[in-house]
């Protein structure tokens, strides 16, 4: 099984005993056509690299993020096969930067910045608190996905850097635990930071 026809997912490891059993590579399309869509956990099924495109067509967030306001006005809703392109460039270039199968490197970037801690709000007789919970296996991976393409909008959005390129950059430093450049990695620290305190 290869994705794109040129990546093979056999030999990819998932070290992370909880990611494993959400990371799913069972079918090499990168479009499915919305078959898991109404079933049940239907997304445990679907190629982890298919997650990442859907994660991409969005809207920019509309509000700040790290000091910066995302608007790209739905320029990516909707565009499966333009987004599929970029990832396809984005894995080329993850390639040759990092000598390695861009899937393996994508899969290190997830363990890498998926948090293991989140904050939640409880509220008892009128007084509403913060408290620390564990973070289920699918939020982890959701999160992860979400703060890595995030992260390739923000890098690129008004900047005559590409997205595929961005979303490289963003791969490559996550997968090298690089805390300095790495968005997502820093998002986890932040959220984990705010859990412990919440203890």
């Amino acid at each position: 099984m290869k994705i794109f026809g040129k990546y093979e997912t056999d030999e990819v490891e998932i070290k992370d005993p909880s990611l494993k059993t959400v990371v799913s590579f069972g079918s090499p399309r990168v479009h499915t056509f919305g078959r898991y869509q109404k079933r049940q956990h239907g997304k445990f099924k679907l190629n982890v690299v298919e997650r990442l495109v859907n994660k991409l067509m969005r809207g920019g967030t509309g509000e700040k993020t790290s000091g910066k306001v995302i608007r790209t006005k739905g320029r990516l809703q909707g565009k499966k096969i333009h987004i599929i392109n970029v990832v396809e460039k984005a894995f080329g270039i993850v390639e040759k930067k990092a000598k390695a199968n861009p899937v393996q490197v994508l899969v290190k970037a997830l363990e890498n910045s998926a948090p293991r801690e989140d904050i939640t709000r409880v509220s008892h007789g009128g007084i509403s608190y913060q408290i620390a919970v564990d973070v289920s296996a699918t939020r982890r991976l959701d999160i992860a996905l979400r703060n890595i393409t995030l992260s390739a909008l923000m890098r690129a959005f008004n900047k005559p850097t590409s997205l595929s390129e961005s979303l490289a950059d963003e791969i490559i430093y996550t997968a090298n635990g690089d805390l300095q450049n790495s968005y997502s990695i820093k998002k986890r620290d932040e959220l984990e930071r705010m859990a412990r305190s919440a203890k």
